[in-house]
């Protein structure tokens, strides 16, 4: 008889363990279409279950513990419909997903919640943009800004609607992941707003992001995780600080994500990257710099081989560093000098500045950043910049017949990545450029040729003049 106890307590623990939760429609529209469920992981979606729905159009699909998050409903129109997959089952019915407006939840208190607040919300946020308007007329012109009782009416009513708002979140019971998600969303989805027209909720809000958990769980099940590190240094970017302010700001939030992310490897590795190649890619390049280096010296963790080699670049290469000389051997094409004044190395070119190119001809993005700078050669010679390209390609003819175009010096050993002035320089991907003076110390390391073609309209034409 005890056996059998210990039998059943067993089986209803391994039944709750592996318990499902269904997400049953109604949509006639979509009869005898394949119906599948989709959830997120970190930056990833995945496929939770799919099945076809009946000639009515009904289908139910089931989802389980790992997927409690957010997730979306899809059929053959692409068309995705979200819902909260927040450990009960969901009934819905209407026409098709593509027309959230035809949709009922029948069943499923969070995702009732979370389309009343979602309708609600925005109205909210309507109203305030509306008060907001008015609340500048009232306080800037001087025809209205005599008028005392609107803007005390207007201040009023503004209070009482994110009260409202406020209220609403805080009658959420908080073990439910819609409690946790609507805060999040909501925060993400007023930065614009905050950084034109509520400048005096920036600090709060810097605040909330700062304090975000990046190893929470609900957070990589969110769908939000990319939205959320975009947003945050978004509005830092846009607070209306200076360059350098800026900058500090973003250091404080990268101190407090690493903090957060050092007990998960694996999670620091993914959101790190992402963020180094955001921050890159905003040519935000004082902020990727502190974040490389903030991982290089960090000794909590361990940072993935590829990745590292990456922000290796930043240590070796960062701008002040002085550029490793080398030499002009093998592959060489100078169509701009005399034989008898060729140059033998990098230090021999007589130019007061250097751009330095890493390319190929198999690389996507070099033919068209290359002849970019052909083209605007001539102008930058003018201004004492002479352009070296380093290309990665193996095979002399190839090397020859694509870099044979161009009128500034090319350089090729044919070993690809592991030729030795790659690595010298530390280059992970291509297009890689660099800009040196006359004494090979970095001055920049553009992101593209328009960044440069700026710094040489801004620091040597117009500085010039």
């Amino acid at each position: 008889m005890k056996k059998i106890k210990i039998i059943l307590i067993l089986l209803f623990f391994c039944a709750s363990a592996y318990s499902q939760n269904t997400v049953t429609g109604t949509f006639p529209v979509l009869a005898n279409q394949q119906i599948k469920l989709f959830g997120f992981d970190g930056f990833e979606t995945y496929e939770i279950d799919f099945v076809t729905a009946n000639h009515q159009g009904v289908f139910n699909i089931s989802y389980g513990k790992s997927d409690i998050g957010m997730g979306y409903l899809m059929a053959a129109d692409n068309k995705p419909f979200f819902v909260v997959l927040g450990g009960e089952s969901i009934k819905l019915t209407g026409e098709t997903f593509a027309f959230a407006e035809t949709i009922e939840i029948v069943e499923g208190r969070e995702n009732q919640l979370f389309e009343q607040y979602a309708s609600e919300h925005q109205r909210r946020e309507q109203a305030l943009s509306a008060w907001d308007y008015l609340e500048r007329i009232y306080t800037r012109d001087s025809l209205f800004a005599v008028q005392e009782i609107p803007q005390q009416a207007i201040a009023v009513e503004k209070q009482r609607i994110k009260a409202e708002d406020s209220l609403f979140l805080a009658s959420l019971d908080p073990e439910t992941y819609v409690s946790w998600y609507l805060l999040v969303r909501k925060l993400v989805s007023s930065v614009s707003t905050i950084a034109q027209f509520r400048t005096e909720e920036i600090p709060a809000a810097m605040a909330a992001f700062r304090s975000l958990d990046y190893t929470d769980t609900r957070l990589y099940k969110s769908g939000l995780l990319r939205d959320v590190i975009e947003s945050h240094f978004w509005l830092i970017e846009n607070s209306g600080r200076s360059l350098d302010s800026v900058y500090i700001e973003m250091n404080v939030s990268i101190d407090r994500m690493i903090e957060s992310l050092i007990a998960d490897e694996k999670k620091l590795n993914e959101i790190s990257e992402y963020l180094f190649k955001l921050l890159e890619k905003r040519s935000l390049f004082g902020a990727s710099e502190y974040l490389a280096l903030k991982l290089l010296n960090e000794t909590a963790c361990t940072i993935n081989n590829d990745f590292a080699a990456q922000l290796e670049s930043y240590r070796a290469m960062k701008k002040g560093n002085t550029a490793p000389d080398f030499d002009f051997s093998k592959g060489f094409l100078a169509p701009g000098y005399q034989p008898t004044q060729l140059p033998q190395k990098l230090s021999d070119l007589n130019s007061k500045y250097t751009v330095v190119v890493f390319g190929a001809s198999w690389c996507p993005q070099c033919p068209v950043e290359l002849m970019q700078i052909a083209r605007l050669y001539e102008k930058w010679k003018q201004h004492n910049i002479e352009v070296v390209f380093v290309s990665l390609d193996e095979d002399q003819k190839t090397f020859e017949n694509f870099a044979g175009v161009f009128p500034f010096i090319s350089i090729c050993d044919y070993q690809k990545w592991e030729g030795s002035v790659v690595n010298s320089y530390h280059v992970f991907a291509t297009p890689t450029l660099y800009l040196l003076d006359d004494k090979r110390e970095i001055l920049l390391r553009p992101n593209s040729i328009s960044q440069l073609d700026s710094w040489v309209d801004w620091y040597l034409i117009q500085g010039n003049m």
